[in-house]
């Protein structure tokens, strides 16, 4: 057999198991709520896996593996960014948010921001977050797309299958599965998934190293001629470097701002054993598989100095395995794909069919509308794909991730450690927040080196000060201190 078909028997066994995991999930979603999240009876592993694979995209495997080939040992800034924003997660936002969501039965994150639906000003609270969640998700889950196209193109490139027809393909797997079982699937299916990406990040690395030897991989960086390569701060000045290091460190601020993430621990069971554990699991995963890619792109630079950096991922995984290993390799980076873009599909469907609900519904009837958004949300990020083949992985997943993070993050991080914050200031911090984020990425080129602390960083705290103002004139408001 081929490599190739040996690659695809592989992938189609996976799939397969996929597909299972959905039919079994289906037979667990009696309603809106299950479908939504779970019934609210997830237990710990599973929801610190599923969360962890929901927030690492392709980006985690191709982008960040991509980055440290591109950048050398500047790229190392990632690790501190992304493991201190599962800190951040964990250890700040995820007691108080369960917490939160048990209390007063939020089913969303736009439920938690917006508050009761008979406040004053809750509707127009949910119209503009329910915008802003589906303009972000759109272009995260084409960058999904995009990156499952990248896949499949490198690994069967003998075959000449083109970028179209593998977004295709592997848009209509996680379609199948995210609409057969809801949450239930989407968290079971990314549980795997974050294991099979897990054990490739460790795989690979060491297989990498390994085929280099430690002095011939200190050697090989070392000989890279690229300017700045081999130094933390790149080849800058010390403002633009202090820029640069900041804006990715600044990748952290965006997770507590992730709806398909952070429903994760709205749907945990109540209890401190299960968040301790949840805790230790997330975070031990986030060290193995940051640190694993990292370590990749910089042996891949020595290994295959002449490959596009974002397919160094896939280069190394079909020249280091044979091709039932590789083809594990090529589904972690599919697991990678699919547990973001279902969970996100997931987000989209709860946007429409019940944060924007006016009234009472009906089970039955919520489940077959979001199951058609799900549906035209695919359609739609399969569109944005083709029209954005030019923009790279790494971009397009910070775009979304860094508009979420700022529209979201602050006030929810405020709501839930202090309380309700007042509309006015809802409004101006998500607003602030996303709009700023959004023009900063299309000013990139006239910020240079400090874009990414305008686009991550800046925006998080303009919206973070406004939510302390509007939490501070809501307290008085309730103490009839002022008005509301």
């Amino acid at each position: 057999m081929s490599r190739e078909g040996a690659v695809l028997a592989t992938l189609v066994v996976y799939k397969l198991a996929l597909l299972a995991i959905g039919l079994w999930a289906e037979r667990r979603t009696r309603d809106g709520d299950d479908f939504v999240l779970a019934g609210r009876r997830m237990g710990p592993v599973i929801a610190a896996l599923s969360a962890s694979a929901s927030s690492s995209s392709a980006w985690t495997l191709l982008g960040v593996s991509g980055l440290a080939y591109a950048k050398g040992l500047s790229a190392l800034w990632v690790f501190p960014g992304c493991v201190g924003g599962f800190c951040l997660n964990w250890f700040l936002l995820a007691r108080p948010l369960r917490a939160h969501a048990h209390a007063h039965a939020a089913l969303t994150v736009t439920d938690v921001i917006a508050g009761p639906r008979t406040r004053s000003g809750a509707r127009s609270i949910r119209v503009v977050a329910s915008i802003l969640v589906l303009v972000s998700l759109l272009t995260y889950v084409a960058s999904q797309f995009l990156g499952a196209g990248h896949n499949f193109a490198e690994t069967f490139k003998a075959w000449d299958i083109g970028d179209a027809t593998s977004v295709l393909l592997g848009a209509a797997v996680v379609v199948a599965y995210t609409l057969l079982g809801g949450f239930w699937a989407v968290s079971v299916t990314d549980t795997l998934q974050g294991l099979v990406m897990v054990a490739t990040a460790v795989l690979l690395p060491v297989a990498a190293i390994a085929e280099l030897g430690i002095e011939g991989f200190v050697a090989g960086v070392g000989a890279v001629d690229v300017a700045g390569y081999q130094s933390l701060f790149g080849n800058m000045d010390f403002a633009l470097a202090c820029g640069f290091i900041v804006g990715l460190l600044g990748i952290g601020l965006g997770y507590p701002g992730q709806p398909h993430v952070v429903n994760r621990f709205m749907a945990m069971r109540l209890g401190a054993r299960e968040l301790r554990t949840g805790r230790f699991v997330a975070i031990t995963w986030a060290v193995l598989v940051y640190a694993g890619m990292l370590a990749l792109g910089l042996a891949a630079r020595v290994l295959y100095p002449q490959v596009e950096g974002e397919r160094a991922f896939l280069a190394a995984a079909n020249g280091l395995f044979p091709p039932v290993v590789s083809g594990v390799m090529v589904a972690a980076v599919l697991s990678a794909v699919m547990s973001t873009t279902d969970s996100q599909l997931l987000v989209a469907g709860a946007t429409i069919t019940h944060d924007l609900a006016t009234g009472p519904q009906d089970p039955r009837r919520v489940l077959v509308r979001t199951r058609l958004v799900i549906l035209a949300m695919s359609a739609g990020a399969v569109a944005v794909v083709l029209l954005t083949k030019d923009r790279s992985i790494f971009q397009l997943v910070l775009f979304a991730w860094s508009s979420l993070g700022a529209a979201f993050g602050p006030l929810l991080l405020v709501i839930v450690l202090s309380g309700p914050v007042s509309i006015a200031a809802t409004h101006g911090a998500m607003l602030s927040g996303f709009l700023l984020s959004v023009g900063s990425y299309f000013a990139s080129s006239e910020l240079g080196t400090w874009s990414p602390f305008c686009e991550r960083v800046l925006p998080f705290v303009c919206a973070l000060c406004i939510a302390l103002v509007g939490r501070r004139t809501q307290r008085r408001a309730e103490l009839g201190i002022g008005p509301r």
